[in-house]
């Protein structure tokens, strides 16, 4: 014990670490009535870390070539102890990702926490759900399955609808015509290297970010309405508990039940995410009916249905994704709460159904 009293004093003379310690758990303060949707932003930062765990397990025996690709996933889920496990939870994994950034960006938007002085928290939660999109999108190819080449294929051919670039983007996204080895390398460097170095300095930034304005408070309280920026942030003055131990009690009981149901689905139910053709070797010469995204690209692939033309369809999506992230600095009111914002809260029930019945739409048709 004097041995490690003396490495703390060490460090502390040298780097302040009692003093960092204080200022950010017990010291930090946090309005008394945030609920339970706030912890899913540390669920998300759980999420991630398996991803990168079970994803450099997976690394040391993936082979990224397409002649050995499918091979070295067979081996992984057949031959490697426990090689089954570290993909499934990388597979399952991804999806409740998916899930559960969808869930926290719709409870922020439901809250009002993306108001003002949270706008750059709002950006940089967007660009992250986007570039989540972005790692489940290169990481689908990797198996070179049949599911995962056709898939590909389909989703850049989207890009081929941008007027007067749009056969220069294909090109650049496949490293050619049609999806090939010079595709999987790309997606390859993609996935373990580019994306996720982007991802890791956004979520320091988003983190710095919530640092820096606060925690906001939920709109059901009476202090929350027009909530303003401060340093410290007035809602943690007149808060009132301190992080530690509060609010990671709370963030650990989210954590533990969000982690039951991802094991549940690992274990039970991981083929909810891998349909049969994921265990077909990719064949470019053979099309399998019916081939489709993954669900949370249902909605964007029956949209470029749905228009006339392609470029219509983009354009739509290119809009609509274009006024979510520039919600904060279009909505500038300062009134957060759901009863007090009839307009707001129609459009995001009809938002949301119309979400759900075109990606089931896309589903079935």
């Amino acid at each position: 014990m004097r041995l490690l009293a003396g490495m703390v004093d060490f460090l502390d003379a040298r780097l302040g670490i009692r003093e960092l310690i204080r200022a950010n758990l017990t010291g930090y303060l946090v309005p008394r009535q945030i609920n339970v949707w706030y912890a899913l932003g540390s669920v998300l930062l759980t999420l991630f870390a398996v991803q990168v765990v079970s994803g450099m397990l997976l690394l040391i025996y993936y082979v990224p070539h397409a002649d050995l690709a499918y091979d070295s996933v067979h081996r992984i889920m057949n031959e490697v102890p426990f090689g089954w496990l570290f993909r499934y939870l990388h597979v399952v994994g991804s999806n409740v990702i998916v899930i559960v950034l969808l869930l926290h960006m719709l409870s922020v938007l439901f809250m009002g926490s993306y108001k003002k002085p949270r706008e750059l928290n709002w950006l940089s939660g967007f660009i992250l759900l986007n570039l989540t999109f972005g790692l489940c999108l290169t990481g689908y190819l990797l198996p070179w399955s049949q599911l995962s080449f056709w898939a590909t294929t389909v989703a850049t051919d989207v890009a081929g609808a941008v007027p007067f670039v749009g056969e220069a983007l294909v090109n650049i996204l496949r490293g050619g015509t049609m999806v090939s080895e010079a595709t999987l390398g790309r997606f390859f460097v993609l996935h373990v290297i580019g994306l996720p170095l982007l991802l890791a300095l956004l979520i320091g930034f988003h983190l710095f970010c919530i640092r820096r304005v606060g925690i906001s408070t939920p709109p059901f309280a009476s202090s929350s309405q027009g909530s303003t920026a401060g340093n410290p942030p007035p809602d943690a003055a007149a808060g009132d508990i301190p992080f530690f131990p509060n609010i990671i009690t709370k963030d650990l009981a989210v954590n533990a039940f969000v982690f039951a149901v991802f094991m549940a689905l690992t274990f039970f139910a991981p083929h909810l995410f891998i349909p049969p053709t994921a265990f077909t070797p990719a064949d470019p010469f053979v099309t399998p009916p019916g081939i489709k995204p993954e669900w949370y690209f249902l909605w964007a692939y029956q949209t470029m249905k749905i228009f006339p033309s392609e470029f219509m369809g983009l354009a739509a999506q290119g809009a609509a994704m274009t006024f979510i992230a520039l919600l904060p600095f279009i909505d500038r009111g300062t009134e957060r709460r759901p009863a007090q914002r009839p307009i707001f809260v129609t459009c995001f029930v009809l938002g949301l159904l119309l979400f759900a019945a075109i990606s089931l739409w896309g589903h079935y048709s």
